[in-house]
């Protein structure tokens, strides 16, 4: 039985695109990477037992390590996209059935479109990405059979819900560019990721409600003619405006997607962006204090990437800003505000509140406005 999703992307051209826009990284296939992957192997679960003790929140099962080329991050990104965009994409294309299907044609360019919009972001993030513990990844024993490009369950290797993964030729590119100690870098990056995992797993609501969110988006996300030309005159009054006086910078709150949203996908966004900023925030503040008395430059570290991140300049900036990146880095700066300023007034782990149920999520509003999230939910 063919998969819907293959009429509407043509997945192995998006695949071919995407790996020729990434490149190969010559560090990678040398001698290095070996080495490499025994280094994560062995800090995977040190970064566990640490992120434990600092959260206090018990991740079931053993954390593994998988190191992956870029195309292997390509690979698996792409499967994610075609479970996430399946009921999306097989979904008939009017409600009264009375639509007209399309050409052969008009389908064909869709399909080739698709893939070399696709293709070209996970190209260009695929140079990027260090490292990521992905709930869109494969977790689960549906996802074994389905991942892989071709549907065929070539997903990467250890996808049980218990695997981060790390993108070896970046690692190895910014370790030599800034002159990072391999050693203590990979502990601090397994460090982030573990505590990811343990924000998932160990909080029995956490995944769940994050996967409605995000489902929620992809079941409204049908094409729209009017909403369409809707986004193009948001586009324009952001051009025109460009104080933002008279209109909120949506491309700067969320990138195209929050442009070309209804008001409804509006608030998913927000929610979404809420809980992302809070995880992201307390993701950096448990990596820092995990790092004392471990890894001696990991202050050096947390600089450098901020400037990395922060600092981007000409297309690449402007591809951050319009993929919504850019709105995503000051979230996660957010976040870490909101818990340094709920803890300066509830005390040390005041962030364990908020696991307790998902009421207790902050909005994004509340990320920015700290104090509203303390008059809502009391103390313990």
């Amino acid at each position: 039985m063919s998969d819907p999703a293959d009429e509407h992307v043509d997945w192995d051209l998006a695949r071919r695109i995407a790996v020729r826009v990434a490149g190969t990284e010559p560090l990678y296939q040398s001698y290095l990477a070996e080495p490499l992957r025994q280094d994560f192997a062995r800090f995977v679960p040190v970064a566990a037992e640490l992120v434990a003790i600092e959260t206090g929140l018990e991740a079931p099962g053993e954390a593994h390590a998988e190191v992956i080329d870029r195309t292997g991050w390509i690979d698996a990104n792409i499967a994610a996209f075609r479970r996430l965009l399946q009921p999306l994409l097989g979904a008939p294309a009017g409600a009264d059935g009375t639509a007209e299907a399309e050409s052969a044609t008009s389908a064909r360019v869709t399909r080739t479109l698709g893939a070399a919009e696709l293709g070209s972001v996970l190209g260009w993030m695929a140079r990027r990405v260090l490292g990521q513990y992905d709930l869109l990844w494969a977790s689960d024993d549906e996802a074994a059979t389905t991942g892989g490009p071709d549907g065929t369950g070539a997903a990467p290797a250890g996808t049980a819900g218990d695997t981060v993964y790390f993108v070896g030729p970046n690692i190895l590119v910014t370790e030599k560019r800034y002159a990072f100690v391999p050693a203590q870098f990979r502990l601090w990056l397994a460090l982030h990721e573990l505590t990811h995992r343990s924000q998932f797993t160990g909080v029995p609501w956490l995944r769940p409600h994050f996967l409605q969110l995000v489902n929620g988006l992809v079941d409204e996300a049908q094409p729209d003619p009017e909403r369409m030309r809707e986004g193009l005159r948001n586009l324009m009054a952001l051009r025109r405006n460009h104080s933002g006086q008279d209109s909120p910078d949506l491309l700067g709150e969320g990138g195209l997607a929050a442009v070309f949203a209804t008001d409804h996908q509006r608030d998913l966004i927000a929610q979404v962006g809420g809980m992302m900023s809070l995880v992201e925030g307390h993701g950096d503040v448990t990596m820092a204090r995990a790092a004392r008395g471990h890894i001696p430059d990991a202050d050096r570290f947390a600089v450098v990437m901020h400037h990395r991140r922060r600092n981007v300049r000409g297309m690449a900036r402007l591809i951050q800003r319009l993929l919504g990146i850019e709105a995503k880095l000051a979230q996660y700066q957010a976040g870490e505000d909101f818990i340094a300023q709920i803890e300066a007034e509830r005390g040390p782990r005041a962030v364990d509140r908020i696991w307790e149920r998902v009421e207790h999520l902050p909005s994004m509003a509340e990320i920015r406005d700290p104090q509203a999230w303390l008059e809502r939910v009391p103390a313990a």
